[in-house]
């Protein structure tokens, strides 16, 4: 591979610099504990990436020498990944998890649960350090919310007008979601795949006015998670496809549009595919041997649960990170019911069900979150011109995020009791234990897999670039009308600045939609934060 010409910053900062460690576990700490705040009162999670460039970029205004360094934007990086990592891994890939067994009435299950999950956790992003910038995961698509936070680290370091254009959407985006207007889906929209988009508003249009239109509950009829299990298995297909395929030397590891290495070639992917399903079963094994679980089970139900939880990971992360990938929604809840009921199918028992979800939640939320991540520095190294700048970078993010989750998991171990004892909860926990304990009904066998056919078959006719089955199968698990009606508002001024200016046109409109959506982020976080407050 020829060597590309250094950039500036070519030494790319270390995240086990002693000021950089401790700024990332202060923002880990800050991240856990308001991600496991907001996730049991309000049952989401907020994006705290913009949290963390903003208090880098506020303590490196401070003057004194120790703070100056991180004016740095690949610090400011480190920092965002870092709080970003502890934020979702403590709320979404562990109390989520660990809050299962507790619910269903086994207290005993709690700790091996946090242990599985806190290696499920881990060996999601070991796959996403692995993948990213590959063929399937370009480090040119859209990510939308790693963009977002981008712009606003090179605002900061820059100024100029390209700030004004941000700061300009980033007051559009915070008032826009005053009056209850999704900017996030409007300044994503600006970014994405237009196809992409287009089939994300349909699903999110039909599950919204599907009663109103057509007098029918397509979340009564199971009609979302068929379509994502027949999207979703075609869209597995399509990513080993990628790397089975044969390819000529010139064409092998280059992005398409502009010439640009990939990072990850199809071989070494190949390996880590693998490589992540056998850590999968190994970490299968060790939840099933430190929970008992080979207790409840007869030695081929066992092989068969752990051999089918390795496989459910694989296909949650492909399914959650191309999701997030492509709309910067990753629809992590509904993903890991469709496994759910599959495994209720299979005829697993109660336990086994609670293992398995809580072993298939603990992943995909970190392969999405962490592909923001690397995005952000992807774009700040130079968007992969300097593939060893751009490596060394992404390596010492893959550090900042394990000092997250580190942080994340040892809060989880210290306070989860303080929140069970209170009867604080993540909600949709207690959606699955519910859907565990009440079975299947047969007529939902019929349902999925009718339902899997053209999600299939879309998914298949728009190829692994558009994703067309993948973000269909997105909109209909998401209840937010308003979300499908501005998506469309959006792609259609996207269309007309094109026919009307030209495709220049759209790069300040890529920058004030990346406000729109640190805007939006921005009101979220502060107004969660607020809603916790008045509840207490």
């Amino acid at each position: 591979m020829m060597k590309m010409p250094a950039l500036r910053n070519e030494e790319h900062p270390s995240a086990f610099e002693p000021s950089m460690m401790l700024m990332n576990v202060c923002l880990s700490f800050l991240g856990a504990i308001i991600g496991l705040q907001i996730i049991t009162t309000l049952g989401v999670t907020p994006n705290t990436s913009i949290i963390g460039v903003l208090i880098a970029l506020i303590i490196s205004r401070i003057p004194f020498s120790a703070f100056l360094k991180f004016r740095n934007i690949h610090r400011q990086n480190l920092a965002q990944t870092a709080i970003s990592s502890a934020t979702f891994g403590a709320a979404n890939s562990l109390m989520l998890p660990v809050a299962i067994p507790f619910i269903l009435g086994r207290v005993d299950l709690v700790w091996p649960m946090l242990i599985g999950a806190t290696l499920g956790m881990s060996i999601d992003m070991c796959m996403l350090y692995w993948l990213f910038d590959s063929k399937a995961f370009p480090g040119k698509a859209a990510w939308p919310a790693g963009i977002a936070a981008a712009e606003a680290i090179k605002a900061g370091d820059k100024g100029g007008k390209q700030a004004m254009l941000l700061v300009w959407g980033i007051l559009g985006g915070i008032v826009g979601s005053f009056f209850k207007i999704p900017m996030s889906a409007l300044g994503i929209t600006m970014i994405a795949n237009m196809w992409a988009m287009l089939m994300f508003a349909i699903g999110l249009l039909l599950r919204g006015y599907s009663i109103a239109w057509f007098g029918i509950d397509l979340n009564a009829m199971y009609v979302p998670h068929g379509f994502m299990i027949g999207a979703g298995l075609v869209a597995g297909v399509q990513i080993l496809m990628i790397f089975l395929r044969k390819h000529k030397t010139s064409d092998q590891d280059m992005h398409p549009a502009d010439e640009t290495p990939y990072t990850r070639d199809d071989n070494s992917v190949k390996v880590s595919i693998i490589r992540g399903f056998v850590l999968y079963i190994l970490a299968g094994c060790i939840l099933a041997l430190l929970s008992g679980l080979y207790t409840e089970m007869s030695m081929g139900m066992l092989v068969f649960w752990i051999m089918f939880a390795a496989f459910a990971c694989i296909m949650a992360e492909f399914i959650i990170g191309l999701s997030a990938m492509h709309s910067g929604w990753f629809p992590a809840f509904a993903t890991t019911l469709i496994f759910l009921i599959i495994g209720t199918l299979l005829g697993f028992p109660p336990v086994a069900l609670a293992l398995l979800v809580g072993f298939v939640a603990s992943g995909g939320p970190a392969f999405a979150d962490g592909g923001f991540d690397f995005r952000s520095g992807w774009i700040l190294r130079g968007m992969g011109k300097n593939p060893e700048f751009e490596v060394m970078g992404r390596y010492h993010q893959f550090i900042s995020a394990f000092v997250g989750f580190g942080v994340g998991a040892i809060t989880v171990a210290l306070s989860h009791d303080m929140y069970f004892s209170q009867n604080l909860f993540p909600p949709v926990a207690k959606v699955f234990v519910t859907t565990i304990m009440a079975g299947v009904d047969p007529s939902i066998i019929r349902n999925l897999l009718l339902w899997a056919v053209p999600g299939a078959i879309l998914q298949a006719v728009g190829g692994s670039s558009r994703q067309m089955g993948i973000m269909m199968s997105t909109g209909l698990l998401i209840v937010s009308p308003a979300a499908g009606l501005t998506v469309i508002a959006g792609l259609i001024v996207r269309l007309l600045v094109i026919k009307i200016k030209g495709e220049d046109a759209m790069i300040p409109v890529t920058v004030m939609a990346a406000g729109c959506i640190a805007g939006d982020a921005l009101y979220g976080f502060f107004n969660s934060l607020l809603k916790v407050g008045l509840k207490k």
